[in-house]
């Protein structure tokens, strides 16, 4: 699993985590069925529909994923690249405007940062920021 996919664990829980990557997996839309059946594939216990349903709402209402209305339910696709944009999302917003302004503060003090954030800002492309690193 790596570091990344301990972060996402810490982040979302095991369950969580794991619904996540089911989601990054199918790389298109898909309805619950379809990630309990990934998740249960190769588990001794299966997990329960509802307990799916509940943890991709929860991913939803977090930000993580997001979920369009089909028939009389949705379909969920991953809203989040990796664990650091999850945790981005959280702190922004948990503290809004303050973390921002706390974050260009870090960068002020760190040329290396501040000139990635200034090359960041200034690029006119949205998926800028996952390319630079």
């Amino acid at each position: 699993m790596g570091e990344r996919g301990d972060e996402l664990s810490r982040l979302l829980g095991p369950l969580g985590a794991e619904v996540l990557r089911a989601l990054w997996v199918a790389g298109e839309p898909v309805p619950v069925r379809v990630v309990l059946d990934r998740l249960n594939h190769d588990r001794p216990e299966p997990l329960a529909y509802t307990t799916v349903m509940t943890v991709l709402a929860r991913l939803s209402e977090r930000g993580a994923a997001t979920r369009t209305a089909a028939g009389r339910g949705y379909l969920y696709t991953a809203a989040v690249r990796d664990a650091a944009e999850l945790a981005v999302k959280d702190v922004v917003r948990e503290h809004g405007d303050a973390a921002v302004a706390y974050f260009v503060d870090q960068a002020r003090g760190t040329p290396g940062l501040r000139q990635r954030l200034e090359r960041l800002l200034d690029s006119t492309s949205p998926d800028a920021a996952g390319k630079d690193s």
